[in-house]
Formats: C-alpha cells, sequence, structure tokens
C-alpha cells in the first residue's frame, strides 16, 4: 500500500482566523474625563488618529529618525533601538487612547426586587 500524503491545512485556517472578528452588540457610549474632553477634544491632534492599526502603520513607515523625531515631540526618550522604540510609542498610544475612551457606567440595578419577583422567588423554600 502507498501512503497518501498529509495536507497540511493550518496556512488556510491561519488566515481565515486573521481576518475574523468578533463582537459583542454593546453600544459604545463614552464619558467625558478631563475639562479638554467636554470643550470638544476628542484626542486625535496628537498623535494624528486614534485608531491603532492606522498608527502602527504609520510608525512601520517611518525612517528611524523620523521615529526618534516624533518620540521627542511626544516628550518619549528616543532609544537606539528601533523595536524598542516602537514599542514604548505604541504603549503610550495605547494609554492616550484609553484616556479619551473611558465607557459610560449604566448599571441601573435595582435596589429591591417587586412584589411578583419577590414571590417566584420565594416558591423554591
Amino acid at each position: 500500500m502507498s501512503e497518501k500524503p498529509v495536507k497540511k491545512r493550518t496556512k488556510k485556517v491561519a488566515s481565515k482566523m486573521k481576518s475574523l472578528s468578533q463582537t459583542h452588540g454593546k453600544e459604545e457610549n463614552f464619558k467625558p474625563t478631563t475639562l479638554a474632553q467636554i470643550w470638544g477634544d476628542d484626542g486625535v491632534s496628537k498623535y494624528g488618529t486614534l485608531n491603532e492599526t492606522e498608527y502602527v502603520q504609520k510608525i512601520d513607515e517611518m525612517h528611524f529618525s523620523d521615529l526618534k523625531t516624533h518620540a521627542t515631540d511626544l516628550g518619549i526618550i528616543p532609544v537606539d533601538d528601533r523595536i524598542l522604540l516602537s514599542k514604548r510609542l505604541l504603549s503610550e498610544f495605547r494609554s492616550h487612547v484609553n484616556e479619551y475612551r473611558t465607557p459610560v457606567d449604566n448599571d441601573t440595578i435595582p435596589d429591591s426586587p417587586s412584589e411578583k419577583v419577590r414571590k417566584i422567588l420565594e416558591e423554591g423554600k
């Protein structure tokens, strides 16, 4: 008997997994946390975007000298390692974005259940 070659499917599955996105269906409402946000600052002026993929692409397209200048403009001390500098810039970007995306707490839990609910819950005693 001749052995059949085993087909590798990992590449197709991996490419499908990268293209998938997950949603939760929750409406994203954010509350302002600073006075500048109340006045209408949306946080785009510092980095040019609030989208992480756009910012990563912008960092990847920069020359190393431009990357150092960008870090200096943001108040980050530039280092001689491009990978380390890119990681620092990305972590600072993420913290900046998180300042502008503080979720609103909409937890409306009643203090005590109604009489109808209370009767239903007491049936198991």
